[in-house]
């Protein structure tokens, strides 16, 4: 019979070893455009022990300096939240900058490393449970906040350092795999991007195709109608298909084949059917800028638009085409000239109508559309990846960090 695996012990961060600092106040003195790192709350993400980088903010400061000194970073260091937002966790590796400092919202966590593994330290206090308390804090209405004590009294369960180590080199060999998905993904995003800027607007052919464009107002390609009823409290798990305004906005990108609404029969009557190859404009927004959002619906179903929708119906224009030039830059520049309002900015069949572009036959337009539908289901498979693995790690982390599931480790007596 196989003896039951002892519970792991559980110990404070004060018993790891842990020493204990916080940022400095009064750092903006020394911002400037390029130095040291200088690390913020917004660099930790609840649910990514790495920091991002993005948004990065620099000072300019002597590294003797008796401040900089002591909140300097180190490899293998752990960053907490302390203030407002509680207990996001971050851990700095080698591939942060140095040298780095921190600011006062965050406190800096040194640990003993004979005694821890500090990937794995910053992965369990990052995970569900210890999460779920830091949370609770934080929404208790109060201004939230946790002193340096506070901090090195934070528990967590301490397997033997080369069972942690092995955890910590799991989860980071799923993180990196996260992280290779999102460059490729970003990539990709960034050549799509630029492919379609180049097809749109024709400073990129097609083979086969040479014939010049037209000039065509939007108008010329169809006849606009308006989306009718619909209200929020209508909308219900199933039924007949729904796309209403604000969708637009949030939902979709371009064309959709589905709608993520449905009414009634009885509510579908008082709305406006919208047909595959329809194209749906957003009639009103909060900025100018997004007014006339487009969308093409593509789908086989009946479905129909809600208010504040303007619907294009035509015949000789491919829709998916013709809804991602209708987004492009130089066609919302001239929808958000046509915009009428402050607080909420709205645009009339007539404006849209007025909207000129230049196109390329059917022919093309379809080429060019399928181009850009093949990106598109490239992307929404890297997409489905990145889910699995991020579902995966996240299943890691509830197996690996309770001891639901343990790792063999060499040199330890699996008797």
């Amino acid at each position: 019979m196989t003896p039951p695996v002892a519970p792991w012990p559980r110990k404070t961060l004060a018993e790891l070893g842990a020493r204990v600092t916080s940022g400095s106040r009064g750092w903006a003195s020394h911002y400037a455009d390029h130095g040291s790192l200088f690390v913020r709350i917004t660099n930790l993400n609840r649910d990514d022990i790495h920091l991002d980088l993005t948004k990065s903010r620099f000072v300019d400061v002597d590294p003797d300096n008796a401040e900089a000194v002591r909140t300097r970073l180190v490899a293998g260091d752990l960053l907490v939240s302390i203030t407002a937002d509680i207990g996001i966790i971050g851990h700095v590796d080698e591939s942060v900058p140095t040298p780095a400092y921190i600011n006062q919202h965050i406190a800096r966590v040194r640990l003993d490393p004979r005694a821890a593994d500090s990937r794995f330290v910053a992965y369990y206090l990052s995970s569900w449970e210890p999460q779920r308390r830091f949370v609770g804090a934080t929404d208790t209405g109060a201004k939230a906040g946790m002193n340096l004590s506070a901090v090195a009294a934070l528990t967590t369960v301490v397997p033997s350092l080369p069972e942690q180590t092995r955890i910590a080199d799991a989860l980071s060999d799923a993180d990196g795999c996260i992280a290779a998905l999102e460059r490729l993904i970003a990539k990709k995003q960034a050549v799509r991007q630029g492919l379609m800027q180049q097809l749109l607007t024709g400073r990129m052919r097609l083979p086969g195709f040479t014939e010049p464009w037209a000039e065509v107002t939007l108008g010329e390609l169809g006849t606009f109608l308006k989306g009718r009823g619909v209200r929020r409290d209508d909308v219900r798990p199933s039924g007949v298909p729904c796309i209403r305004y604000g969708e637009l906005y949030t939902e979709f990108t371009n064309y959709t084949a589905v709608t993520r609404s449905f009414v009634s029969r009885d509510v579908a009557a008082t709305a406006l059917p919208i047909l595959p190859g329809d194209l749906l404009f957003a009639g009103s927004g909060e900025t100018r800028d997004e007014i006339g959002m487009c969308v093409a619906y593509v789908g086989e179903q009946e479905a129909v638009a809600g208010g504040d929708i303007l619907v294009l119906r035509g015949t000789d224009f491919n829709p998916v085409y013709l809804a991602t030039l209708a987004n492009s830059s130089a066609l919302a520049q001239q929808k958000a000239r046509a915009g009428q309002g402050d607080a909420v900015v709205h645009i009339s069949a007539r404006a849209l109508a007025a909207v000129t572009a230049e196109i390329p036959g059917r022919g093309e337009q379809d080429a060019v559309a399928a181009v850009l539908i093949d990106a598109d289901r490239e992307l929404s498979l890297l997409h489905r990846r990145l889910g699995k693995a991020r579902e995966q790690k996240t299943g890691m982390m509830q197996e690996l960090l309770t001891g639901r599931t343990r790792l063999p480790v060499q040199g330890e007596d699996d008797e």
